[in-house]
């Protein structure tokens, strides 16, 4: 089915789901997936579920099968919902048919309202409403960020950014010093105390509004490390902190998580390093996704975000003994001649 046919299926979907005769449709925001969203503005305000004021738009969501599944979203909305955070309500659904409507938590985003003078008070709030996330986890909810999964995203670098992106076949020993840093990034990743992890916490997924933040794209949340969501938000692919103010709110953060009796280590020092080499795993997995992005699906909009991940990712390295190797590995892939040094 063409795109316009499906969008036709879903205008037809809509005419029988909205609670007040449509006035116009316009797409709401791109996707890395085969997802699409539509903002739907109504001839008249409505009353909705969860919102004590009257609107005039909503978004149409829609999921081709069997490319996505909508069982995901609308169970892990609930999950946001429940635990005090401000994420869309589901009011009315085709799952079969990949059709979702949900409330609109407007069209500002993070990234384009963060500035000099409004990024305290912003990340306070994401950190708040990510402490309150946490603290609802439960075991066997959503599915672990175990071994296996963590592992599939880091081999989604040696085969997209460097095989298919940098265009480099790995020597035996390079894979070997690869693999072996590898472990060492997942023995600290699986260790770390589990929670809910929603996997993309950053300034492209969270809304300001009332109450802030809203927050968008969960259906890929795990039950996995407590750092994960925090790295999202703190290193993030879009927009860059200098490490005073990333250190200034990851303290701050931590001592909210010690008050609400979050699983945190007990020294912030502890807890900073398991955010760095949490850090890495993502760092890792973001310049393969990237690559993918861009020589499988063709969308080159992420290209320009790849040296601030890489960034991240060698600033790290050079701070710990163990991951010495990728840093020397990177240096090899880009033919940089700089010694690397470490601490531990």
């Amino acid at each position: 089915m063409t795109p316009d046919a499906r969008l036709a299926e879903l205008c037809a979907w809509l005419s029988d789901v909205l609670p007040a005769p449509m006035a116009s449709i316009a797409p709401a925001s791109a996707d890395a997936s085969f997802r699409r969203y539509f903002r739907v503005t109504l001839e008249h305000d409505v009353a909705v579920a969860r919102h004590s004021r009257h609107v005039n738009t909503l978004i149409a969501m829609d999921a081709p099968a069997p490319q996505e599944d909508c069982r995901p979203y609308v169970a892990v909305a609930t999950l946001l919902q429940n635990a005090g955070v401000n994420a869309p309500s589901v009011l009315a659904a085709n799952l079969s048919r990949g059709f979702l409507l949900l409330t609109d938590l407007g069209a500002r985003t993070y990234l384009m309202a963060l500035g000099g003078t409004n990024a305290d008070e912003l990340y306070c709030d994401a950190s708040v409403a990510l402490i309150r996330w946490q603290v609802a986890s439960r075991d066997g909810v959503l599915p672990p960020y175990d071994d296996a999964l963590l592992s599939r995203e880091l081999d989604l670098f040696p085969e997209w950014y460097v095989g298919r992106h940098l265009g480099v076949t790995l020597t035996e020993a390079q894979r070997s010093a690869l693999g072996a840093v590898f472990r060492c990034i997942l023995d600290n990743n699986l260790a770390q105390p589990k929670v809910y992890v929603h996997r993309d916490y950053h300034s492209r997924n969270l809304m300001v509004c009332e109450p802030n933040p809203g927050v968008l794209d969960f259906q890929d949340a795990v039950h996995g490390p407590i750092t994960y969501d925090l790295v999202s938000l703190l290193r993030d692919a879009y927009v860059a902190w200098d490490e005073e103010r990333q250190l200034d709110w990851a303290v701050r953060h931590w001592e909210r998580a010690r008050r609400a009796r979050l699983p945190v280590p007990a020294d912030f020092a502890d807890f900073w390093c398991d955010f760095e080499w949490m850090g890495v795993q993502r760092q890792i997995k973001v310049l393969g996704i990237f690559a993918r992005l861009y020589h499988r699906d063709g969308k080159d909009a992420y290209l320009k975000d790849m040296p601030r991940v890489m960034q991240y990712l060698r600033g790290a390295c050079a701070r710990y003994r163990d991951l010495l190797p990728l840093a020397r590995l990177l240096d090899e892939l880009e033919q940089r001649t700089t010694a690397v040094g470490y601490t531990f």
